[in-house]
């Protein structure tokens, strides 16, 4: 369900475990985020695209969340607001301790824009992992899919943390695929925030070790 909305880093809510999703405008971000988490219209699907100017949290289960992110690369968006999306992205990708991934939409009539490029140029240095939903593939015939996925993975091929798939919210093309490697990344970014705790607490103990003590 619709959790919040945020405009700056300083909003951002507490979480276990989050996932982006990103994408230029009218890659078919939103229809992928309704797919996938089997909610019509979650994201708010609009008709205009890059309607969506902020950073909407969408909450799974308890403190853990779809992050739907705005979409860029819209050319009727002002210079000064896009200039500030590309900030706040930039920022909450590079410094959001709890993102477990990224979760790329591209056309896939038209993979790998600049914009796309920079996206990745973000995200990557953290190390975190970046999975790519090559999205309208329906549009494509069967060897236009294959070609289009193979030089995507050759041209992306440096990036360890990157992986490439065909998707379609039209045929549901690779939805099962796409909606089980999310839920892993949740599970581990949950188990990943449990184990920091622990260790945390560990270490106030140890800090500590007369504390209760009769110093007599």
């Amino acid at each position: 369900q619709f959790h919040t909305s945020v405009a700056q880093l300083r909003d951002l809510p507490y979480s276990r475990a989050e996932i982006a999703f990103a994408g230029r405008s009218n890659a078919g971000k939103s229809s992928a985020i309704n797919l996938l988490t089997r909610k019509n219209r979650l994201a708010f699907t609009s008709k205009t695209p890059g309607r969506t100017q902020l950073i909407n949290f969408f909450e799974l289960d308890a403190d853990t969340y779809l992050v739907d992110l705005p979409g860029y690369g819209y050319a009727k968006v002002p210079p000064a607001v896009k200039a500030k999306w590309e900030s706040l992205l930039s920022r909450y990708l590079q410094e959001r301790e709890a993102l477990a991934g990224m979760v790329l939409i591209m056309d896939a009539r038209h993979p790998l824009t600049p914009l796309d490029r920079q996206m990745l140029d973000w995200f990557t240095p953290t190390g975190k992992p970046v999975h790519i939903l090559l999205s309208k593939a329906d549009k494509l015939s069967n060897s236009e899919k294959a070609l289009t996925l193979r030089r995507v993975k050759q041209e992306l091929a440096a990036l360890d943390s990157v992986t490439v798939q065909l998707f379609s919210s039209l045929s549901r093309l690779g939805a099962e695929d796409a909606a089980a490697l999310i839920e892993g990344w949740l599970t581990q970014g949950q188990q990943q925030v449990a184990q920091t705790s622990g260790q945390q607490a560990d270490g106030a103990q140890e800090k500590s070790p007369d504390q209760g003590r009769d110093r007599g």
